[in-house]
């Protein structure tokens, strides 16, 4: 679910949507509500770790958190090797530590991380060791607590661990970056990540830096206004024409906040400023439609979303059809537009837990 947040000057129940004025520079203070990047790494993770601290400068402005798959039974010594590549400083995570810009994160061994309002927070691991995802954890819980300012990256590594944590971030308008998986030691991770997700920035370690810093640099800051006006109108127009025509889609009646968010995104990615250029762009590349196409279909979902809408299903409206129904009656329920089974899984949860709470106890199947 998306959600937009107003400033002291807009006034409830008013639209809100307007074109560009200009773009944004990182905020280096530490006062400022920085990009946090989470960074996940498994096998041939530490070579990928070096060039990406050896190419990122020291006043960036966002703090790096690396969750790596460690052998839960040797001392960490990450933090060590990377703070001899990187004039930032270097700390291994303890629990409640509140993260800072200009600064790298190291998770210790045998733990898992998770974050909440800016701060680290370690556990004990749960799971045996061949089904730990760590790197996934840190991810759902960095894209919830950072929410559009969450930055995930994939580097070098075995398996798909990370791959649903960027969905994560991606559902919340995050950062999505994957080290190209030619040029990964081990393609496993990488090549999984960009299966599941369309990331940003797909490159070399040693490039990845650079391409986030310029990237930043040009998410843009959109003006709110209650109207928007006729030529950019007439180019939004222009995109949802050529999705039509490429995919059969029809995006006219789609949120107009969530079509601009994605369409600047777009923009940002290949350093267009202007709508009308990126409307030229789609017509010379086709491939960018189906991506554009994609990132419009991100889903956002999970279990029991709309929670008030469910607990009034489960303790008002099924158990009043339920107590009409004759026994051994077969119900059916259809979910519209589920994306990922959540809803459906929630749904027949939902129909067991009134079912149970029949006083009257029916043979009712659904």
């Amino acid at each position: 679910m998306e959600t937009n947040k107003r400033t002291d000057k807009e006034k409830p129940g008013e639209t809100k949507i307007s074109k560009v004025s200009k773009t944004k520079k990182v905020d280096t203070s530490e006062n400022a509500d920085f990009p946090i990047v989470g960074i996940g790494a498994s096998a041939g993770g530490l070579e990928a770790l070096e060039q990406f601290f050896s190419n990122t400068p020291k006043n960036c402005g966002m703090a790096f958190v690396v969750i790596q798959h460690l052998d839960p039974n040797h001392v960490g010594i990450m933090p060590e090797l990377l703070q001899r590549i990187t004039p930032m400083k270097v700390f291994q995570a303890t629990d409640s530590h509140k993260i800072q810009p200009n600064c790298v994160y190291v998770i210790p061994p045998n733990k898992s991380m998770s974050i909440l309002n800016g701060a680290l927070h370690l556990f004990e691991p749960v799971e045996s060791r061949g089904l730990r995802l760590p790197i996934d954890i840190f991810f759902r819980s960095l894209a919830d607590d950072k929410q559009d300012k969450s930055i995930g990256i994939v580097l070098s590594g075995m398996g798909s661990d990370g791959s649903l944590g960027l969905k994560a971030i991606k559902e919340r308008n995050g950062i999505v970056l994957v080290q190209s998986p030619a040029s990964a030691k081990f393609d496993g991770m990488p090549s999984s990540a960009t299966d599941a997700v369309i990331a940003d920035i797909v490159a070399p370690a040693h490039e990845l830096p650079a391409k986030l810093i310029s990237f930043l640099k040009y998410i843009p800051v959109v003006k709110i206004d209650p109207e928007i006006d006729h030529k950019y109108k007439s180019n939004l127009d222009k995109i949802i024409i050529l999705l039509r025509e490429q995919t059969g889609h029809d995006f006219s009646m789609y949120k107009k906040n969530t079509l601009f968010r994605r369409i600047e995104r777009r923009k940002s990615v290949h350093q267009i400023e202007k709508i009308h250029s990126y409307v030229r762009f789609l017509q010379e590349n086709p491939k960018e439609i189906e991506i554009l196409f994609k990132e419009l279909l991100i889903g956002v979902t999970s279990f029991f979303r709309d929670t008030i809408v469910w607990e009034k299903l489960k303790e008002i409206t099924l158990p009043a059809l339920m107590n009409e129904l004759p026994n051994g009656y077969v119900l059916r329920a259809w979910v519209p537009a589920c994306s990922t089974g959540e809803e459906a899984y929630s749904l027949a949860i939902i129909f067991k837990e009134a079912q149970e709470k029949l006083k009257k106890h029916k043979n009712l199947t659904l």
